[in-house]
């Protein structure tokens, strides 16, 4: 199914089908403020592993998830006063942060190290599936090896139709992925790939 959106401007059908296909254990495709993301309900087993069998993924890479707010990734990592603080001002916002997980975390997205990728996207349609779900949204960008076509629907549709469930389909947003910030050392953040936002507040 594909749902033709104008923009970012929030449509409360895409946001209806999107929850209770991702309630199902679907996958969807959706757009965010970097580039269009493949994600599912990060309670349902099954779809994580659709997920690693499209992509192509080793099960050895986790994938980050996202979620509505600071407060419900306070369930899924452990956040200390520092880095609270640079979250709320940063989020949402084109970051990944890794943060130590915490045990509500599904062994599948935990690193070796025990640490998680969370993101907040600044985008409405998405904030409102993760508000409507009321569980995080599996993050991984549309991609697959040796091709990066995330940005452009025309260009990654003929290889997700019939792959995925829903497709949300809100035109190209020609973006950059999101930088990935590790705040698993409190007093010094590391960037790990920068990609969209101000990192600089990382180097200092």
């Amino acid at each position: 199914m594909r749902i033709e959106l104008h923009g970012n401007t929030l449509n409360l059908r895409a946001v209806e089908t999107a929850v209770e296909i991702l309630r199902d254990g679907g996958l969807i495709i959706y757009p965010t403020d970097t580039v269009y993301g493949l994600g599912c309900d990060i309670s349902k087993k099954s779809a994580i592993e659709r997920i690693y069998r499209i992509k192509g993924m080793e099960k050895q890479k986790p994938l980050s998830f996202m979620c509505a707010d600071i407060k419900a990734i306070s369930k899924y990592a452990k956040i200390s006063t520092a880095n609270y603080r640079n979250m709320r001002k940063y989020l949402p916002g084109p970051y990944t942060f890794i943060l130590p997980g915490t045990k509500e975390v599904p062994k599948a997205l935990l690193s070796k190290q025990k640490t998680v990728g969370i993101r907040i996207p600044d985008h409405p349609l998405t904030l409102a599936i993760l508000q409507a779900l009321g569980n995080p949204i599996i993050s991984t960008s549309v991609n697959i090896s040796k091709k990066s076509f995330a940005s452009d629907p025309l260009e990654f549709s003929e290889y997700y139709e019939g792959q995925v469930d829903l497709i949300l389909d809100s035109g190209p947003t020609w973006a950059e992925l999101s930088s990935v910030i590790d705040l698993t050392d409190d007093d010094h953040p590391v960037v790990l790939r920068h990609g969209q936002g101000d990192v600089s507040w990382c180097l200092t």
